[in-house]
C-alpha cells in the first residue's frame, strides 16, 4: 500500500510540473499573490483555501474550488494548481483524518485541468 501511495504522489507531482509547465512555463507551482486590483478574484479563492486546508476542510476547499473555478483565467488554474500541490504535500495520516485520499487528489486535479481545456489521460489511457 505504502508503494502504491508514493507512486500515486510521484504521478501527482508529475502532472503539477506539467500544468506548471505548459500553462505558465514555470517549474514550480506556487500561486503568488498580485498586488494587482485585477486579480482581487484569484487571489481571494487563493487565500480561502489556503485557511480551509490550515482548518483541515479538504472537501470544503475543493468544493469551493470547482464553484470559483474560472477556466478562462489563468490565474485560477495557477490557483488550482498551487492548492493540489499543497495537498498532495500533505501527510497520509491528514489526508486520512479528513476523509481524502491521494486519488481524489489524482482525479480533481484531472477534472480542474479538464474544465481548462487540458486533456490528460490517466493511467489506463483514458479520459
Amino acid at each position: 500500500m505504502m508503494y502504491e501511495q508514493d507512486y500515486i504522489m510521484r504521478i501527482i507531482a508529475n502532472l503539477v510540473q506539467f500544468l506548471a509547465r505548459i500553462v505558465f512555463g514555470k517549474d514550480t507551482a506556487t500561486y503568488e499573490l498580485s498586488r494587482d486590483e485585477e486579480h482581487k478574484e484569484s487571489d481571494e479563492l487563493h487565500k480561502a483555501l489556503v485557511v480551509l486546508l490550515s482548518e483541515g476542510e479538504i472537501n470544503e476547499a475543493e468544493n469551493l474550488l470547482f464553484d470559483k473555478f474560472n477556466p478562462k483565467d489563468n490565474r485560477h488554474m495557477m490557483v488550482a494548481v498551487d492548492f493540489y500541490h499543497r495537498l498532495n504535500n500533505l501527510d497520509d495520516g491528514v489526508l486520512q483524518e479528513n476523509d481524502f485520499s491521494r486519488e481524489e487528489i489524482e482525479e480533481g486535479l484531472r477534472d480542474i485541468a479538464s474544465k481548462a481545456g487540458i486533456v490528460i489521460l490517466n493511467r489506463h489511457g483514458v479520459t
